[in-house]
């Protein structure tokens, strides 16, 4: 079985080595009394809808520090639990992001006093000031290495993953290569990625010691995107820090693993004149910097984009409150989800392709003595 330890190793290594140090997410809830005043002085009858639904869009797309599940307007109550809170602030602070209260109170820890605003932690006084210029908060922001919902969502997927293939080996094992239970539904996977996208790609000489990041990447990346689809606002492949990550990853890999051929192609170019090698080699280095982070945009676009369109749809159905605008809302979300299920299988399934084209040029053998000839 292809799956071992390394690939749980992997997956932490994308869960928690590149931690976003700064989260992106929407501000707190905004109260009813202001949202009546901006309905009031916009004149606009549908203002207060619209903030919510900018409200619940953004809560889908982004990241926080506690893990929400619903809220009740009624009562303004949250539920769901929280998270760790870990901060660097004159040595390491830990606590419960329960303290926040969902950012309506101030916490302190050790003396020291914190406040979470747009869910940025800043730190304040006991009475959680925060001194702003030109509508941005200038207090002094710890270092937050804090257990977030996307970071708490990569490290359960990264343990089900383990888990799943370490049974799926297991029974390998017992059953004389023969899957058996879940395993006979992800063997054919594993040996699609194995025969379509690894061999072909990287070649049968050097395919297999690839086969552990490339196998990790893949269902890493859709269960993630599958976890995405569902209404409790769990967007990890939207967020740019982890594609980030994960492209990283692939940089780092091939750097280390590449042959001096590839080296070769990209600093001194066989069979081009010198001159030329001079001009081409900076362009070269920058291609090879370029195609990871080719890989972090298309990834992070596609999903937060998809994200985006879905939640904008079923938020005019709130709007219009027509018997035509409403069901044409609707019926556009839901077919546009059905498209996002097939999205979600295919950017793992590019990104790894990518990947492997990436490690193949990497470890490819050039016969330069062959092409000096037929130069000539």
């Amino acid at each position: 079985m292809v799956f071992s330890r390394k690939s749980f190793l992997y997956s932490l290594v994308a869960s928690i080595a590149f931690l976003p140090s700064v989260i992106l997410a929407n501000s707190p809830e905004t109260t009813s009394e202001i949202k009546e005043v901006v309905a009031k002085e916009s004149q606009d009858p549908d203002a207060e809808i619209r903030a919510q639904i900018d409200e619940v869009k953004n809560h889908h797309v982004l990241d926080g520090h506690s893990f929400s599940l619903f809220a009740d307007e009624a009562t303004g109550k949250h539920y769901g639990f929280p998270l760790p809170i870990i901060l660097w602030d004159n040595g390491l602070q830990v606590f419960s992001s329960s303290k926040f209260h969902d950012g309506e109170s101030v916490a302190e820890h050790n003396g020291n006093h914190y406040v979470l605003h747009h869910e940025k932690i800043y730190k304040t006084d006991a009475t959680g000031t925060l001194t702003e210029h030109e509508g941005h908060p200038t207090n002094e922001k710890p270092l937050d290495f804090s257990i977030t919902k996307g970071v708490f969502t990569m490290l359960i997927i990264a343990l089900l993953m383990f888990l799943l293939f370490r049974s799926l080996g297991k029974s390998y094992a017992k059953n004389g290569g023969v899957a058996r239970g879940a395993g006979r539904f992800f063997e054919p996977i594993v040996l699609f990625v194995r025969d379509e996208i690894a061999i072909p790609n990287i070649g049968e000489r050097h395919y297999k010691k690839y086969m552990s990041h490339l196998l990790t990447v893949f269902f890493f990346i859709w269960f993630l995107n599958v976890v995405g689809m569902t209404p409790f606002g769990i967007n990890v492949t939207g967020n740019i820090s982890v594609t980030f990550g994960l492209a990283v990853l692939t940089f780092i890999i091939t750097t280390f693993t590449a042959k001096k051929d590839y080296w070769m192609h990209i600093f001194w170019m066989p069979g081009v004149p010198v001159p030329m090698k001079f001009i081409l080699a900076p362009i070269e280095l920058m291609g090879a910097i370029i195609k990871p982070f080719s890989l972090m945009i298309r990834l992070y676009a596609n999903m937060f984009a998809g994200h985006i369109v879905i939640m904008s749809l079923i938020g005019m159905m709130f709007i219009f409150k027509s018997w035509i605008g409403s069901p044409l809302a609707f019926g556009l979300s839901f077919i546009i989800s059905l498209i996002e299920i097939l999205v979600t299988l295919l950017q793992a399934y590019i990104f790894t392709m990518l990947t492997a084209l990436y490690f193949g040029s990497a470890v490819e053998e050039h016969h330069h003595e062959h092409e000096g000839a037929e130069h000539h």
